[in-house]
Formats: structure tokens, C-alpha cells, sequence
């Protein structure tokens, strides 16, 4: 049996790279290769929650005696960094490669969020840096979601893909958890105007010691043998390989010949080229990507930035004891993704999704008539939110899982930052409608019906996954999604369209081919 990759006529690669990396048992490699990339959400939910917490201190004069308006707009220059981040590095990690990528982002993140603890006043000049340095940190976590996310799904073996995926996008909690403590240890136990910069400094802290981590990972063989360097890919896998087998008893299973696939690489296709491939040959699989991502992203972020303000309001919850509700709230939501994930991989990804998308949105409609009848309190409020979002935060999970697995390895970190762009600019009209709802407390039904909203679009989430759903589990990425380039066809796992005809995404056209 021979497991080397080979040259064929006419420029084509013939190669058994990706059953090579499916067939490896788990292993310390796999372990530490996760803790190295996942670090990315747990970054994220840092510092949105680090943000939420010490941003509106820097109004104060011991701090840096900003306006409200200079305030406000902080966190939308972060979201609006990490847009742009998401579409720049997407199209440069799969020009440049995931390892690349996946070490300038972090590395731009670091320097972004360090330096934004060294604003020193609230001149016109020192805003302007303060802004500068939260776009940049932003820029670096929206990078940080397309390069890792392909790493992750292109390094695992299949069987593992989906638990892990959902995992370490759930370990954004981790991130919010971790800040709310540090809310609840530092913030409120030293002054305001040291406090904040010690919250901007938690994740370069952390982030500095992962960057040493990730220097010992290898690149994507994938990514390598779609690129043609196939001697590269050879030293990477033989490295992965290395590091499977000092943990494992034996030699590792044999692979079967006949599931070589064969490419000839081609050259890097640009977003136009991109979106036509995804809406025009590719409708199904972007309606479906698209309104996972949507529905997901105007429900977390219409709940997630207005939590407080609505047990604030209705509830007269004091400002202090905020935290521990959300402490509550962070623990359902990391929960979710982390003992459900491996139904993902076994049940199924359609019936996972749609079931945790309707489901959620079915307890999000029973939480809102509690909550119109004036039946919750502070506590069964947080209670009924931490359950509704162990479903949802799994869901909202593979969703993340979905957009980076069922499109080719080609375009698969710019798909990524396509559809997390496009849920980034839905999801920030939730805070927008929902803050207006709660006013002031005193009626709560406009609540109860931007509820019943939220539930419908969580809803609608479920039934396009029904429908549309890509039966990924257990199978290569390949299968999942034929490569551009590749020079033969596999048997696609899109189903049969609803009136019973084959689909076309098995196989798509690359433009200028």
C-alpha cells in the first residue's frame, strides 16, 4: 500500500491525504491542537463581556472622562473590525495558507487589545487611538474566525469534526465566564481607572501564551495538496502521523486506495467570483448557511446585549448583582455545545440543528407568555434564558460548523467570513429593536412581542435546517463538499432536492475554468 502523493498527467495530483488524516485515532496532538486554535472564541467572548463591563467606566473622570457618545461607539468600531477582519484574512488564508493566517491574527489581535489599555486621555487624538486600537483588535478575532475554523475542520479526522467544531465554538462562554469573574474579583474591588486597563490586558495575557503553542502546529495538508505542493504536505502529514503514533500502541490502520481523490490546483478566486459560485451553483447550500447564521446571530445578539438592561428594568435587579446572574447565563450557554456536540456526530447534523434551533425558539415562545403574564422573577428568568440557550448556544454552534464544512476547501475561509458578515450586520439590528422595547420597565408588553419575534427567527432557522440540511457526519470533507479543483466526482452527501431531483452542488463549475 502506498500512501504517498503522487503527479499524474496534465498537472494532476493524485493523493490519499484526506482518508490519511480521517482514519487517525484521537490523540494528544489533536488535543493540544484544539486548545491552541479554540482559543480564538474564548478571546471573543472576553473581550465583548470585558467591553461591556469597563466601557461604560470611561466616562468617568478617573478613567478617561469620555462623552457617552465617544463611549457608545467603542463597541461598534470592535464589530465593525471584526467584519473587516473576517473578509480580509478569509480571502488570505485561502491564498496563504491557515498556520499563516492563524499566527498574524492573533498576533494583531494582541497588539490591538494591549495597546488599548495605554490610551492615556480624552483629547480628540487619544479617541481616535483608543478606536483605532479596538478595530484593530477586532480585525484580528474576525481573521482569527475564518483561518481557524477551516484549520480545525480540515486537520480533524471526520469522525470527530462535528463534537469538536461545536466545542470550541461554544468556548465562547468560556471567554464571557471568565471576564464576568474578573468583573467580580478586580473590577469592583480597585479603582476605575486602573480596573479597565487590566480587563483590556486579560486576553493579550492570554493570548501571548497560546501564540507559543501554535508555532508547533503544522499547516492544513489539505490546504497544501489543493495548492499542488505536495512535497510539503507530505512532510506535514508524516508529522501529524509522527505525533498520532507516540501516543498509540501499533501501527496505525491501513488506508484503502480507492479513496484517493485526485485535483489540479488552481489558482485563487476573488469574493465576486466567490458569491457567484455560492448563489448561483451553489443556492442551496448558502440559503441554508446564510439563514443559520442570520437567525442565530439577531437572537444572541438581541438577548445578550439587553439581559441586563431587562432585569434592570422589570426585575430591579441592583447593578452589582448583575454578574451572577450572568454567570448563570454564561454556564447554559457553554454547557450546550460542549454535552451536546457529540449527538452532532451521531445523531446527525440535520436533526441536531433544526431540533436545537426549534426547540429553543419553542421555549423562547413559552419564556415570553411566562413573562407577559408577569409569572418569572429575577431568578426563574435567568433560569428559563440559561435553558432556552443550552439548545440554542449548541445550535448557534454548528452553524459555525455548517458554513466551514459544506463549501469547497477552495473558498472555504472566505464562505466563512462571507456568511459571518452577513450575520455581523442582521445581528446588530437586535440590540437596536430590543433596547427600544424595554423602555423603561413599566410595559412589558412590546417585550413579550420582540420575544415571539425572536423565537419565530429561531424557528425559521430549524425548518430551513430540516429541509436543507447537509448530512456531514462521519464523512470526509470531501465527500461533504467535492473540491473545485478535484478531477473526479464523489458521491455527494447533499440530498435529493424536495421534489425528488439531484441536486447540483455536488459539483460546481470554478469560474474562469
Amino acid at each position: 500500500m502506498s500512501t504517498a502523493t503522487v503527479t499524474s498527467g496534465g498537472g494532476t495530483i493524485r493523493s490519499l491525504i484526506p482518508a490519511r488524516i480521517d482514519r487517525l485515532p484521537w490523540s494528544p496532538f489533536f488535543t493540544r491542537m484544539v486548545m491552541a486554535l479554540g482559543v480564538a472564541w474564548i478571546l471573543d467572548g472576553l473581550e465583548i463581556t470585558i467591553a461591556a463591563t469597563v466601557i461604560p467606566t470611561l466616562t468617568d473622570k478617573s478613567a478617561l472622562g469620555l462623552s457617552s457618545g465617544a463611549v457608545g461607539a467603542v463597541a461598534s468600531v470592535y464589530l465593525l473590525g471584526e467584519v473587516v477582519g473576517a473578509l480580509v484574512f478569509g480571502k488570505l488564508s485561502d491564498r496563504l495558507g491557515r498556520r499563516n493566517l492563524f499566527m498574524v491574527t492573533l498576533g494583531i489581535y494582541l497588539v490591538g487589545s494591549g495597546l488599548t489599555a495605554f490610551t492615556l486621555g480624552s483629547s480628540a487624538g487619544w479617541v481616535a487611538f483608543l478606536y483605532a486600537t479596538r478595530f484593530l483588535a477586532g480585525v484580528g478575532i474576525g481573521g482569527e474566525y475564518a483561518a481557524i475554523n477551516s484549520a480545525i475542520d480540515e486537520m480533524m479526522p471526520a469522525r470527530f469534526r462535528g463534537r469538536v467544531d461545536i466545542a470550541v465554538n461554544g468556548t465562547y462562554w468560556a471567554g464571557a465566564l471568565i471576564a464576568t469573574v474578573a468583573q467580580l474579583i478586580i473590577f469592583n474591588n480597585i479603582g476605575k481607572g486602573t480596573a479597565w486597563r487590566i480587563g483590556f490586558l486579560i486576553g493579550p495575557v492570554l493570548g501571548l501564551v497560546i501564540l507559543f503553542v501554535r508555532k508547533s502546529l503544522p499547516e492544513s495538508p489539505r490546504w497544501l495538496i489543493m495548492k499542488g505542493r505536495q512535497d510539503e504536505a507530505e512532510a506535514q502529514i508524516h508529522r501529524m502521523e509522527s505525533w498520532v503514533k507516540e501516543s498509540q500502541d501499533g501501527e496505525l490502520p491501513e488506508v484503502d486506495e480507492a479513496k484517493a481523490i485526485e485535483i489540479k490546483p488552481t489558482t485563487d478566486m476573488g469574493y465576486g467570483a466567490l458569491l457567484k459560485v455560492l448563489f448561483q451553483q451553489m443556492p442551496r447550500r448558502s440559503v441554508l448557511g446564510a439563514t443559520l447564521m442570520i437567525t442565530q446571530s439577531f437572537l444572541y445578539n438581541a438577548i445578550f446585549f439587553t439581559y441586563g438592561l431587562v432585569l434592570k428594568q422589570f426585575y430591579k435587579v441592583p447593578d452589582g448583582r448583575l454578574p451572577y446572574y450572568f454567570i448563570a447565563f454564561a454556564i447554559g450557554n457553554l454547557a450546550g455545545p460542549l454535552l451536546l456536540g457529540h449527538l452532532f456526530d451521531t445523531v446527525g447534523r440535520r436533526k441536531m440543528i433544526s431540533g436545537t434551533y426549534l426547540l429553543s425558539g419553542v421555549l423562547l415562545t413559552v419564556t415570553a407568555i411566562l413573562f407577559q403574564a408577569h409569572a418569572l422573577t429575577a431568578l426563574t428568568q435567568t433560569i428559563a434564558w440559561s435553558v432556552i440557550f443550552f439548545f440554542a448556544s449548541a445550535g448557534a454552534s454548528a452553524a459555525y460548523l455548517t458554513v466551514s464544512e459544506i463549501f469547497p476547501i477552495e473558498v472555504r475561509a472566505k464562505a466563512i467570513a462571507v456568511f459571518f458578515a452577513i450575520a455581523q450586520g442582521f445581528g446588530a439590528l437586535g440590540p437596536v429593536i430590543y433596547g427600544s422595547l424595554i423602555g423603561d420597565g413599566k410595559d412589558n408588553s412590546r417585550l413579550f412581542l420582540g420575544y415571539l419575534l425572536g423565537a419565530a427567527v429561531m424557528m425559521i432557522g430549524g425548518v430551513i435546517a430540516a429541509i436543507l440540511g447537509v448530512a456531514a457526519e462521519g464523512k470526509s470533507l470531501e465527500e461533504v463538499a467535492l473540491p473545485l479543483s478535484a478531477a473526479q466526482r464523489m458521491t455527494p452527501a447533499y440530498p435529493a432536492g424536495p421534489l425528488g431531483h439531484e441536486p447540483i452542488e455536488g459539483r460546481v463549475k470554478l469560474p474562469g475554468l
